[in-house]
């Protein structure tokens, strides 16, 4: 039996450090589109609550990793 897993979309030509990172007034943002089993896709946001650019790609970093491997009930 085949698994279906949620997908955030990864297209990027330039390989930025910063990709995913979107600054708000002074605040980063994470910010991706995940791709569901049934087709559909979804637009994430969630604050990074820092202005420090190094700490939010950790953050930024940790979220992914996190969203990689989803247990049931884990929401953004």
């Amino acid at each position: 039996m085949e698994i279906n897993q949620t997908r955030i979309s990864r297209r990027q030509k330039n390989g930025s450090p910063n990709h995913h990172l979107w600054n708000n007034h002074g605040t980063w943002w994470f910010h991706g589109t995940f791709h569901l089993p049934d087709g559909t896709a979804k637009r994430q946001r969630a604050s990074l609550k820092t202005s420090d650019l190094i700490n939010a790609r950790l953050k930024r970093d940790h979220l992914l990793r996190r969203l990689s491997n989803p247990s049931p009930c884990l929401s953004l």
